[in-house]
Protein backbone atom coordinates (compact mmCIF):
# COMPACT_ATOMS: atom_id res chain seq x y z
CA UNK A 1 0.00 0.00 0.00
CA UNK A 2 1.17 3.72 -0.67
CA UNK A 3 2.11 5.75 2.09
CA UNK A 4 0.68 9.40 2.10
CA UNK A 5 3.51 10.71 1.40
CA UNK A 6 4.53 8.61 -1.63
CA UNK A 7 0.93 9.21 -2.84
CA UNK A 8 1.32 13.10 -2.45
CA UNK A 9 4.27 12.40 -4.74
CA UNK A 10 3.02 10.05 -7.23
CA UNK A 11 0.04 12.21 -7.62
CA UNK A 12 2.64 15.24 -8.51
CA UNK A 13 5.04 13.25 -10.70
CA UNK A 14 1.92 11.72 -12.75
CA UNK A 15 0.86 15.86 -13.07
CA UNK A 16 4.07 16.94 -14.30
CA UNK A 17 4.28 13.67 -16.06
CA UNK A 18 0.89 14.99 -18.03
CA UNK A 19 2.24 18.31 -19.08
CA UNK A 20 5.63 17.03 -20.35
CA UNK A 21 3.36 14.81 -22.41
CA UNK A 22 0.95 17.71 -23.72
CA UNK A 23 4.04 19.49 -24.50
CA UNK A 24 4.66 16.53 -27.34
CA UNK A 25 0.56 17.00 -28.59
CA UNK A 26 0.26 19.54 -31.57
CA UNK A 27 -1.77 22.10 -30.81
CA UNK A 28 -5.08 22.55 -33.07
CA UNK A 29 -8.43 23.15 -32.98
CA UNK A 30 -9.73 19.70 -31.08
CA UNK A 31 -6.86 19.31 -29.12
CA UNK A 32 -6.62 22.80 -27.37
CA UNK A 33 -9.39 22.66 -25.19
CA UNK A 34 -8.86 18.72 -24.02
CA UNK A 35 -5.17 19.89 -23.17
CA UNK A 36 -5.87 22.97 -21.18
CA UNK A 37 -8.95 20.54 -19.33
CA UNK A 38 -6.33 17.56 -18.54
CA UNK A 39 -3.79 19.75 -17.53
CA UNK A 40 -6.49 21.31 -15.03
CA UNK A 41 -7.92 17.77 -14.06
CA UNK A 42 -4.44 16.15 -13.80
CA UNK A 43 -3.30 19.23 -11.61
CA UNK A 44 -6.42 18.89 -9.35
CA UNK A 45 -6.36 16.00 -8.17
CA UNK A 46 -3.51 16.31 -6.56
CA UNK A 47 -4.12 19.34 -5.12
CA UNK A 48 -7.14 18.30 -3.42
CA UNK A 49 -5.26 15.39 -1.75
CA UNK A 50 -2.74 17.42 -0.38
CA UNK A 51 -5.94 19.42 0.80
CA UNK A 52 -7.50 16.44 2.34
CA UNK A 53 -4.10 16.20 4.35
CA UNK A 54 -4.98 19.00 6.39
CA UNK A 55 -8.64 18.19 6.70
CA UNK A 56 -10.07 19.17 10.17
CA UNK A 57 -12.42 16.24 10.24
CA UNK A 58 -12.36 12.98 8.19
CA UNK A 59 -15.85 13.89 6.29
CA UNK A 60 -13.86 17.04 4.80
CA UNK A 61 -10.87 14.59 3.88
CA UNK A 62 -13.12 12.38 2.19
CA UNK A 63 -15.28 14.98 0.78
CA UNK A 64 -11.59 16.08 -0.94
CA UNK A 65 -10.11 12.78 -1.72
CA UNK A 66 -13.76 12.21 -3.34
CA UNK A 67 -12.87 15.22 -5.37
CA UNK A 68 -9.25 14.11 -6.26
CA UNK A 69 -10.92 10.87 -7.74
CA UNK A 70 -13.43 12.49 -10.21
CA UNK A 71 -10.57 14.74 -11.71
CA UNK A 72 -8.37 11.62 -11.66
CA UNK A 73 -11.73 9.89 -13.45
CA UNK A 74 -11.76 12.64 -16.35
CA UNK A 75 -7.48 12.49 -16.63
CA UNK A 76 -8.31 9.31 -17.40
CA UNK A 77 -10.88 9.71 -19.76
CA UNK A 78 -8.66 12.42 -21.69
CA UNK A 79 -5.71 10.25 -21.77
CA UNK A 80 -7.41 7.60 -23.29
CA UNK A 81 -9.11 9.88 -25.95
CA UNK A 82 -5.09 11.15 -27.01
CA UNK A 83 -4.47 7.32 -26.47
CA UNK A 84 -6.82 6.32 -29.28
CA UNK A 85 -5.68 9.41 -31.53
CA UNK A 86 -2.53 8.76 -31.36
CA UNK A 87 -1.47 12.09 -29.99
CA UNK A 88 2.07 12.73 -28.57
CA UNK A 89 4.13 9.96 -26.99
CA UNK A 90 2.47 6.92 -27.47
CA UNK A 91 4.18 4.91 -25.36
CA UNK A 92 4.39 7.99 -22.25
CA UNK A 93 0.52 8.18 -22.97
CA UNK A 94 0.15 4.28 -22.49
CA UNK A 95 2.08 4.90 -19.26
CA UNK A 96 -0.14 7.66 -18.04
CA UNK A 97 -3.46 5.90 -18.84
CA UNK A 98 -2.08 2.97 -17.14
CA UNK A 99 -0.64 5.34 -13.93
CA UNK A 100 -4.19 7.10 -13.78
CA UNK A 101 -6.39 3.61 -13.43
CA UNK A 102 -3.75 2.44 -10.39
CA UNK A 103 -4.15 6.21 -8.92
CA UNK A 104 -8.10 5.92 -9.15
CA UNK A 105 -8.31 2.78 -7.95
CA UNK A 106 -5.72 4.00 -4.55
CA UNK A 107 -8.07 7.01 -4.00
CA UNK A 108 -11.32 5.03 -4.56
CA UNK A 109 -9.57 2.42 -2.13
CA UNK A 110 -9.04 5.51 -0.03
CA UNK A 111 -12.33 6.73 0.13
CA UNK A 112 -14.22 3.14 1.21
CA UNK A 113 -12.08 3.06 4.18
CA UNK A 114 -12.96 6.63 5.16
Amino acid sequence: MVKKGDLCERLEIFAVDVILCLRTVKNSIETMDMKRQLVKSSTSSGANYEESQGSPTRPDAKTKIGIALKEMRESNYFLRIFKRLKLGELIKCEYLVKESTELRLILASIINKL
